[in-house]
């Protein structure tokens, strides 16, 4: 990763930055890789499948539709909010923040919480100040 973020581009393209790292260093490679596009001002496009990951470092995200490997429709750049919401709403899948270190967590299904979170639309639950944490 230091390789490829000292290296002086316009944008990134990083796939999967996380392959191979535990929990606590995917946390840490985020925050570094987060504060240096900011700091650089630059743009990144990064490709991720951990949703821990995904959610601290993304500002806006890209929501595929459709069915693997049939067909697929990605959406137009849109907030973190709003995407994960479209997302996990497609999965049927509500998450919240954990209060005791406010990593995202998976609601039980049928849970008074998840049923809550569905019949208001905020699969995703997300606070005010969450850049802030990175």
């Amino acid at each position: 990763m230091c390789r490829t973020l000292c290296r002086h581009f316009y944008r990134y393209l990083i796939d999967e930055p996380s392959a191979y790292l535990d929990s606590e260093q995917r946390i840490t490679c985020a925050k570094v890789i987060k504060r240096f596009i900011m700091h650089a001002k630059k743009t990144a496009f990064i490709v991720e499948h951990d949703f821990i990951m995904a959610t601290y470092l993304a500002d806006r995200v890209v929501v595929y539709t459709g069915r693997p490997g049939i067909e697929a429709t990605a959406t137009a750049p849109q907030s973190l909010l709003t995407g994960m919401n479209q997302f996990l709403e497609q999965l049927r899948v509500t998450f919240r923040r954990d209060p005791s270190n406010f990593r995202p967590r998976i609601n039980k299904g049928n849970s008074q919480k998840d049923k809550e979170q569905k019949h208001s639309g905020n699969y995703f639950f997300m606070d005010a100040d969450d850049d802030d944490d990175i």
